[in-house]
């Protein structure tokens, strides 16, 4: 049955690709548009209906099927807002999510942790479900995410580490050598906001290439390390109550 169903919801997307609508299946199935969108969401295609549409677009079921098996092996990018709500309801399952995407391996994770080997390998077993990674013989993790993987923005998961961690990231006096805070304050142009968060994601991405670069080196030769890039229009905060009010207001 769930492959029945990724198979439809391969189906959906390959309509897309060629430029089908659901009027269109409705025409070719002879059902209505409403019929149709039933199907898809019930995902109840008859082998038959499969058929018809597969050759509306001219592909054959057996391309269908091709095309689900790379989409399976192709790295992801992010998690559905479902799995970010399963992984961040368990805080443990969620640092171990945070180990593996920083390459530590289930031996450094049990070593460093009052967790034992069991519960690691539910964990990770948990993470090979939501094809984050794939759980190889003697416990062994290969990362799946592709170097563009990212949580939702103003996600579960970003929520949870803006409101759990920002007081103890920012408690920090950042006087140590592996540490540096900058503030600026400034008026930028909108044309200069997209200037600066182009640069901004560039250095992003100088960031993850330095993280792979140094995914091979011993775990104790590695620091957790968090960079917090924020820009926003931000014109009054703390100076809002000296703000002139409008005419009309109280």
């Amino acid at each position: 049955m769930a492959q029945t169903a990724q198979l439809i919801e391969m189906l959906k997307k390959a309509l897309k690709a060629h430029g089908f609508t659901y009027a269109d299946t409705a025409r070719t199935l002879n059902l209505s548009e409403a019929s149709v969108k039933r199907l898809f969401s019930h995902k109840s295609f008859s082998l038959q209906r499969l058929d018809q549409v597969c050759q509306m677009i001219d592909i054959e079921i057996s391309d269908l099927v091709k095309m689900l098996n790379e989409d399976a092996s192709a790295p992801i990018s992010g998690l559905s807002l479902e799995q970010e709500q399963e992984i961040v309801a368990d805080l443990e399952l969620l640092l171990i999510t945070v180990c593996v995407l920083n390459r530590w391996t289930m031996d450094e994770v049990v070593d460093y942790f009052d967790i034992s080997e069991v519960r690691c390998i539910k964990h990770l077993a948990r993470l090979d479900r939501l094809k984050m990674i794939e759980l190889l013989p003697k416990n062994r993790v290969r990362l799946l995410v592709s170097s563009s993987f990212k949580w939702l923005e103003n996600g579960p998961i970003q929520r949870f580490f803006l409101l759990k961690l920002q007081s103890d990231f920012f408690s920090s006096r950042f006087d140590q050598n592996s540490e540096q805070l900058i503030v600026l304050n400034g008026m930028l142009a909108e044309s200069s906001f997209a200037v600066f968060q182009r640069k901004m994601e560039h250095l992003a991405r100088e960031f993850d290439e330095l993280s792979n670069d140094d995914a091979a080196l011993p775990l104790q030769e590695r620091d957790g390390t968090s960079v917090v890039l924020a820009m926003r229009p931000w014109r009054y905060g703390l100076f809002r109550q000296f703000k002139k009010k409008e005419p009309g207001s109280r």
